[in-house]
């Protein structure tokens, strides 16, 4: 009797502690996939503020075609009419205002960039796992200018390959 208590209750056990490995099991592979979805969110945010950059600047550039076009055109009488009023004086105001909007836009790119550098940075900072220390982004970097594949960093750093392909891309590496 005793002998089937004892066998009763080992498998008792061996079936609890296999119903805890299968809980952690699920939970790591649950808490990855989290991971994964968190990344590649924030990767697709990045892609649509680059794209939505890229559309101000050209917008910026036919604005200044735009602007450079509308000056009028005058005939060489006109120009030589003008000259003798003193079209000196009626084309500084517009050179300045041409050169304060250049200014201006030159200003505006450079806060685009700021802004950019400090979203990534910021974006470094909440998606990384925090097992993934920046010694790490250092190797990975290292080994991949040294043509080392990303199967073989990821599984070297001991990190999945969307981790390794996302700290290459937050350097704007690949």
């Amino acid at each position: 009797m005793s002998m089937e208590l004892l066998t009763s209750n080992l498998v008792y056990i061996v079936l609890a502690l296999i119903g805890v490995i299968g809980f952690l099991v699920y939970h790591i592979y649950s808490k990855g996939l989290q991971q994964e979805r968190n990344i590649r969110s924030i990767a697709t945010v990045v892609e649509e503020l680059n794209r939505e950059v890229f559309y101000l600047k050209k917008e910026l550039t036919e604005i200044e075609k735009n602007l450079e076009t509308q000056v009028p055109r005058m005939s060489d009488e006109e120009v030589y009419q003008e000259i003798e009023r003193g079209v000196y004086d009626l084309v500084r105001p517009l050179s300045a205002n041409m050169q304060e909007l250049h200014e201006n836009m030159l200003r505006i790119d450079e806060q685009i960039d700021s802004r950019i550098a400090s979203l990534e940075s910021g974006v470094k900072q909440i998606s990384m796992p925090s097992y993934v220390h920046a010694n790490d982004d250092a190797k990975i970097i290292s080994l991949f200018k040294q043509g080392v594949s990303l199967e073989t960093i990821s599984k070297e750093l001991n990190l999945s390959k969307p981790e390794v392909e996302f700290v290459l891309k937050i350097n704007k590496i690949k």
